[in-house]
């Protein structure tokens, strides 16, 4: 009976590896994105950003490094991925974007990209206005008075390449030199040479009104003359001819180039800016300020609880501005993020953000409370995928309101934060203006994080507020906004309150504990 049996087992053994070779795998390989986690290069000004979302990387070069020889001292992958080319592995030309593909079942294509901001100069004693640099082209323009002699021009700053590896020919330093006719420059750095033009023009303009930029309570102006000048602004309502003189100690002037802030304001009301040096007056800009507007449910009054466990900022039949990551919390336990009747005025309710530790035994990970304009989207394994920002596009000054907190010692930590480990934990409250063309999208899965990153191009705007100790109650807070452009005009508003700085990494102290309230703006300075 069991030779019986030896001689089926064999025979249903044999039919299975014959007709196994006939069946086809149909089963697709698995589709996951396989990223840059991170990325650093000899000679960086300040650390790279990676963003997983678009699949691009922004090396920030300082101005000495040869960016066509540009060498990595670290970079990783999404760990069992390959990567081609290995950039820990010879030198790099970064003058235009490389391509490296990361591959795993698939190839994923990374843009690498570098910029590298070379400071340079170049001024001319009595000049009007601010040189032009033209880096692209070459040149540098500079205008001086119509009465100036050209073959006598005296130079009194110069700088068209990296600090300490540049040479000019003909080494033009700071002294007196004929600009009658073009003058051609070498300008040679990194074993290289470029050839720059200096055009020396003459204007009859004295003193010229180069812009003015009308926020909602706040205008900025901006004007050129001589540079042995002292320049100045006037404005007045477009209904008045009463003209007002802006204070001198808010005009701030380098060479022949000046501006000011004019604060006290009207919202949608016409104003007319000119410049002036000494009794010459400039041509007149009008422009309209912009709106005001309060921030939508910062008081934090409006509540409901969806599915008996997960607390909403918003009314269950109105319209949300904000959320928090209770859809998140709520996998593995309750929401850390709820109203509270302990607010800074005695009434109404404010939001109560909560660090601890979610899940069964060792079994879950540490959810930071925190609350921000924009939408939780869904929940990726025990990670979140959010969408940052509201459309906005007013440029106020300070974000204001009151928050208490209670500090606990981090006893959770990532990885790449570990150093952090049994210190006190920190709140955060920052806000930024962007120029997003769609909601952000964050993703806090280490395998393909993505998150906001406050030196990133898109920022117009920004401040925070970082606090890691324990307070017997509310206190009030301003955060100035300081922007990098007065002209650009935002589109989003992103505004963030977290118990844990750190949360978006698992990082922080369980314990912890956030009240913020009473969220306003302030548009005038």
């Amino acid at each position: 009976m069991n030779n019986s049996f030896s001689t089926y087992f064999a025979l249903v053994a044999f039919c299975v590896i014959l007709f196994s070779g006939c069946i086809k795998n149909d089963l697709p390989y698995p589709k996951i994105q396989q990223n840059i986690t991170s990325i650093c290069a000899e000679g960086e000004a300040r650390a790279a950003l990676i963003d997983s979302a678009s699949m691009n990387v922004t090396i920030y070069l300082d101005e000495t490094t040869d960016i066509e020889a540009v060498r990595f001292s670290s970079f990783s992958i999404t760990p069992g991925a390959a990567a081609d080319p290995d950039l820990l592995e010879g030198e790099y030309d970064l003058l235009h974007p490389i391509v490296v593909n990361v591959s795993r079942y698939q190839t994923y294509q990374w843009l690498v990209r570098a910029e590298q901001n070379i400071e340079r100069y170049f001024t001319i004693e009595g000049q009007i206005g601010e040189t032009a640099i033209d880096a692209v082209g070459r040149r540098v323009i500079v205008n001086v008075p119509e009465s100036a002699d050209l073959s006598k021009l005296y130079v009194t700053s110069v700088k068209l390449g990296p600090a300490g590896i540049t040479t000019l020919s003909p080494d033009i330093t700071v002294g007196e030199y004929d600009f009658s006719r073009p003058v051609r420059v070498e300008v040679e750095c990194h074993g290289r040479s470029e050839e720059w033009t200096i055009y020396v023009e003459r204007t009859e303009l004295v003193v010229s009104t180069e812009a003015f930029d009308a926020w909602s309570c706040v205008g900025w102006a901006y004007g050129s003359c001589p540079s042995d000048m002292r320049g100045g602004f006037q404005y007045r309502r477009a209904d008045s001819d009463i003209w007002t003189d802006v204070p001198e100690s808010m005009v701030t002037q380098t060479q022949g180039a000046f501006s000011c802030y004019i604060p006290h304001l009207e919202p949608l009301t016409e104003y007319v800016v000119r410049a002036v040096a000494g009794s010459d007056i400039g041509n007149e800009i009008h422009a309209t300020t912009d709106a005001t507007a309060d921030i939508t449910d910062g008081s934090f009054d409006q509540w409901w609880l969806k599915n008996g466990k997960i607390w909403c900022p918003w009314n269950e039949d109105g319209i949300q501005y904000w959320d928090t990551g209770n859809t998140g919390a709520a996998t593995l336990g309750q929401s850390n993020v709820m109203p509270t009747d302990h607010t800074a005025t005695g009434s109404g309710q404010a939001a109560e953000l909560n660090t601890r530790f979610v899940g069964i035994g060792s079994i879950g990970k540490l959810a930071a409370g925190s609350i921000y304009t924009g939408t939780f989207v869904k929940v990726d394994g025990t990670n979140g995928i959010l969408d940052f920002g509201q459309p906005y596009n007013l440029r106020p000054t300070k974000l204001k309101g009151y928050y208490q907190y209670k500090t606990a010692p981090i006893n959770y930590v990532s990885t790449e934060l570990a150093d952090l480990r049994d210190r006190p934990d920190s709140c955060h409250i920052y806000v930024a203006l962007t120029d997003w063309t769609a909601p952000f999208e964050i993703r806090t899965n280490p395998k393909n994080r993505n998150l906001f990153n406050k030196d990133a191009d898109y920022v117009i705007g920004y401040g925070e507020l970082v606090y890691g100790g324990t307070m017997d109650g509310y206190q009030p807070f301003e955060i100035e906004i300081k922007y990098k452009s007065t002209s650009k005009m935002p589109s989003y508003l992103q505004i963030t309150a977290a118990a844990s700085k750190y949360g978006d990494y698992f990082t922080g102290g369980a314990g912890a504990v956030l009240y913020v309230d009473e969220f306003s703006f302030d548009f005038d300075y």
